[in-house]
């Protein structure tokens, strides 16, 4: 099917739109978890401090990856990891929702972070090579299919709840989707990782970011926290705050907002330079939770979700379009290094936003939350053009 649908298509453009279809599938397969967590905490009677401490198993489990990650890539090829990883990713899937107790749940959980930043990783390194072809930004467009498999995943998981799907059931439906999209595109990537690719060399396990990747490290960490909060407790806002019984509409309203502007990330960034787009960015986050924290009412709420979508689209695109242009280190290692500082914010994301909400509220941890957006504008003074 690939081959009829691109024949006569250049290499690079057959790269690009495998690459393309690879992130919307990361993109799906995790948020068709992500969208199911209320039911999850549902299921298991959890509060929500048992609940942010659950959520600590994905960015624990990325987190492990990530020494791995750059090493694997750096030896075997981002085609080959993805591929074997990608299976990982989406067969650990199901189990999450047939899990009964809470320690069994954890534990798949931090396989399921393992394998999907390890097949993140890998997927990123692609669009690193696909952007040296173009010779132009075009990282932001994949995160903007990632972002557009969050949203599908997401809407499939809205008519799975108004249908009383179980979440083991949505999940099984998940994979296949998973699998067709894996198997039809894997073959029309890079092959071969320019430098990195099978080489004989020992890869180091990872290597300390120098002082330029340390700042795109920051900067992910906080745009991370955000983006964590909206994944994992958006739909929880809703339905204990607003009191919407399809919680799912906080997550699709931040995901759609997330997708369309990713579209318009590298355009921006070619026009107003990296700096200014990170301003906005981290304007937006903190204006669209303080509007849902200050006027928690429907309407109010769904507006300040738009915004944030808006406000985090660009950070991380930006940031690892950035590191894979490292003079230091490769693409891969480069991207593991970052995102090893940007996934601890997934790691302290939700965990902070549990034990604030468990001792005050979730309106006030989604206020702390905010800060972390203010915090992306000021630490993007010291990135250059």
């Amino acid at each position: 099917m690939f081959q009829v649908l691109t024949a006569g298509l250049p290499q690079q453009r057959q790269a690009r739109i495998a690459v393309s279809a690879l992130f919307f599938l990361t993109g799906f397969c995790f948020f068709s978890w992500a969208t199911r967590i209320p039911d999850i905490q549902q299921k298991l009677h959890l509060s929500e401090g048992q609940l942010g401490g659950l959520l600590l198993a994905l960015p624990i489990g990325s987190l492990l990856s990530m020494p791995a990650a750059g090493a694997l890539v750096g030896k075997y090829g981002s085609r080959q990891v993805l591929l074997v990883f990608g299976l990982l990713y989406s067969l650990i899937l199901p189990t999450l929702g047939l899990a009964g107790e809470t320690w069994i749940l954890f534990a798949l959980l931090v396989a399921f972070g393992f394998c999907g930043n390890i097949a993140n990783i890998a997927v990123n390194t692609q669009a690193v090579f696909v952007e040296k072809m173009y010779g132009r930004s075009v990282m932001a467009s994949f995160h903007g299919l990632w972002s557009s498999g969050g949203l599908a995943g997401s809407l499939l998981a809205w008519g799975m709840q108004k249908w009383h799907v179980l979440p083991y059931q949505h999940f099984l439906i998940s994979m296949v989707i998973v699998f067709i999209i894996l198997a039809v595109n894997i073959n029309h990537v890079v092959r071969h990782d320019y430098q990195t690719g099978g080489s004989e060399e020992k890869q180091p396990l990872f290597v300390l970011p120098d002082k330029f990747l340390m700042i795109l490290g920051i900067i992910a960490f906080a745009s991370m926290i955000c983006e964590g909060a909206m994944f994992d407790w958006s739909g929880v806002y809703f339905r204990k705050v607003i009191h919407v019984n399809v919680a799912v509409v906080g997550t699709n309203a931040f995901m759609s907002t997330m997708a369309s502007f990713r579209f318009l990330a590298d355009y921006l960034k070619l026009r107003f330079g990296v700096k200014r787009v990170l301003q906005l960015s981290g304007g937006l986050i903190a204006s669209g939770l303080l509007l849902a924290v200050v006027f928690p009412y429907f309407t109010t709420a769904i507006i300040g979700f738009l915004m944030v979508g808006a406000g985090v689209s660009a950070v991380v695109p930006l940031v690892y379009s950035a590191a894979g242009r490292s003079n230091t280190m490769t693409p891969g290692m480069a991207l593991a290094a970052v995102s090893t500082i940007g996934y601890l914010g997934f790691l302290f994301g939700p965990v902070l936003i549990g034990l604030v909400a468990q001792m005050s509220s979730l309106r006030a941890s989604f206020f702390l939350i905010a800060l972390m957006g203010l915090s992306i504008a000021v630490m993007s003074n010291r990135v250059k053009n």
